[in-house]
């Protein structure tokens, strides 16, 4: 078979590569000029493949390193299998995990070691560079379930075998390094050796591992401290364990067993109790410095205006008369608006805002007169004015939603004094298993595809199109000010992504293999596949993820 010839479309070099039936990618990757950076991975016909694939037909292929969003994933997974290995290597009796990300990076935790001395470090370093320079292949292999769970067995991983007992399959993927065997939701380096740059560091009671900087992957991604997100993620993590779901596996066997209801009661309640002692905290500032300015941010998806309205009754059973105000009514007229790299209308810059007329707006407000609030057209582009004007009374707390509300820049004339901050974000704290955390981007897309689709009519494709610079936007005008908030709020609900698996398959099932973000598509195809399925029905209307599916009893 070996003389049969095929064709491959490189996209790469934009050009038709004939070769041997069966050439595997890394032999591809051999036959073009060397780039700048290793080629870690590929689309092939829009499908993420690993270097080890094989060609057996006529295909279109599009290598990707580090600087690509998915190629960033697959360096960090090689990464932590890298990492496991060498703990293993060392502290063969230990259980290794890595939580969440942090700061950039990823934090880890090593069971039973409450700290992690230095010289732990430096000895977990020394394996893992001694691992890299020996390039040691990372095989994959399609498994019957049985011999995987046997080799998960004598590993003591029973996260992975309580995943695969809840979701049962013939066949998985196995991924071996050394002695060592895993699975990993995503392709993997073919070996150690494509690893060039991380770095170990001590933090709180595991350690920190630093990856390159996706646009500059000659450097590290700085470690900041976020004591206050960390915190968040430590309580919510502690929860679900409390509750007995610290991972996928056993949220489906929860839901199996037929405690979806109690799952569903039990997450909003939490949410409620956590709703209500942030009312009584604004009260409290309300009362000890007149604060007056409730600023609610967060990235896109995360429930900010629900969040707003729930808290507004909250406060209102503290005796406080909260006025909510959305930033997206400040936009500048669309011919203002300013224009991104693309040419693109960039409605992610804080300058996309009105920030004069808002700060204007908040002094005369502040100052007990009447002011008419616009309501953006995002039809038209164009401002319209609320027949009613605004005025605040004695018991009034303004209430301010919107991406930009941490930013310093937007509430620059009112005195701090004034300001009560909140950051609202998705942090998933259940685990796929011990070392593959659900990244809450991933959260944020499924949610935003399935509104995007109820609210504007936009399929799939339009939402993973613009993912990438949604993101990106985040990088620069939310992320770096989400450590002002006096107070965090993680509007994640543990139940939430079965439920929400019902509504998305269908929508991503949609995305033809013809567009890019076919291979996006698919991955999170992949990914959902391992959630039980659960009905809304008991989903109340007051629900956070109503904003997302329907059927919410707010006004929006």
């Amino acid at each position: 078979m070996n003389d049969i010839l095929i064709d491959i479309v490189c996209e790469n070099s934009d050009a038709t590569l004939t070769v041997e039936w069966g050439t595997t990618l890394r032999d591809v990757v051999n036959m073009l000029p060397k780039p700048e950076r290793p080629y870690l991975a590929a689309y092939v016909n829009n499908s993420i493949k690993e270097l080890d694939y094989r060609v057996y037909r006529p295909v279109s292929v599009r290598f990707i390193d580090v600087t690509h969003f998915e190629g960033t994933r697959v360096y960090q997974r090689t990464l932590f299998f890298t990492l496991q290995k060498a703990v293993h290597d060392l502290f063969p009796d230990k259980r290794f995990s890595i939580p969440h990300s942090v700061s950039k990076g990823f934090y880890c935790e090593i069971e039973g070691m409450d700290r992690i001395a230095p010289d732990d470090i430096d000895r977990l370093k020394a394996r893992m560079d001694e691992l890299i320079r020996q390039d040691i292949p990372i095989v994959r292999r399609k498994v019957r379930t049985e011999e995987a769970r046997e080799a998960y067995a004598r590993l003591g991983y029973d996260d992975k075998i309580t995943l695969l007992d809840s979701c049962p399959r013939l066949y998985v993927t196995l991924y071996a390094l050394a002695d060592i065997v895993g699975y990993f939701y995503g392709a993997l380096a073919p070996s150690t050796g494509y690893l060039h740059l991380y770095d170990l560091k001590p933090y709180y009671k595991g350690l920190f591992i630093a990856v390159p900087k996706r646009t500059n992957p000659d450097e590290l991604e700085g470690m900041i401290r976020q004591e206050k997100m960390f915190d968040l993620f430590t309580e919510y993590q502690e929860w679900t364990r409390v509750l007995g779901v610290p991972n996928i596996g056993t949220l489906n066997r929860r839901i199996l067993d037929g405690e979806a209801s109690d799952l569903i009661k039990v997450a909003e309640a939490f949410h409620e109790k956590r709703l209500g002692s942030i009312a009584d905290a604004i009260y409290a500032a309300n009362r000890q410095r007149n604060m007056r300015l409730v600023l609610i941010s967060g990235p896109s998806s995360s429930g900010k205006t629900t969040f707003a309205k729930r808290l507004g009754i909250q406060m209102r059973i503290v005796g406080l008369n909260p006025v909510l105000i959305s930033l997206d009514d400040y936009f500048l007229e669309r011919e203002q608006t300013p224009r991104d790299a693309n040419g693109d209308y960039d409605y992610e810059t804080i300058d996309a805002l009105d920030l004069k007329t808002f700060n204007e707006h908040l002094e005369r407000l502040f100052a007990g007169e009447s002011v008419e609030i616009p309501r953006y057209d995002f039809i038209s582009g164009r401002r319209q004015w609320h027949e009613e004007p605004l005025r605040l009374d004695d018991r009034s707390v303004l209430v301010v939603e919107g991406i930009h509300g941490l930013n310093p820049r937007l509430t620059e004339k009112i005195p701090d004094e004034y300001k009560f901050r909140i950051y609202v974000s998705v942090f998933t704290t259940v685990m796929m298993d011990d070392m593959n955390r659900i990244p809450t981007t991933d959260n944020r897309l499924i949610r935003r595809i399935v509104r995007d689709n109820a609210t504007r009519g936009s399929d799939a494709v339009s939402t993973l199109r613009r993912w990438g610079s949604v993101r990106t936007g985040e990088e620069k005008y939310i992320f770096p000010y989400q450590e002002n908030a006096d107070v965090m709020f993680n509007s994640s609900l543990l139940y939430e992504l079965p439920v929400l698996r019902r509504y998305v398959e269908p929508l991503l099932y949609k995305v033809p293999d013809t567009v890019p973000e076919f291979g996006e598509a698919h991955r999170l195809l992949k990914f959902l596949n391992n959630f039980q399925t659960i009905s809304p029905e008991e989903i109340p209307p007051t629900s956070l993820l109503r904003e997302f599916i329907g059927g919410s009893s707010f006004r929006y």
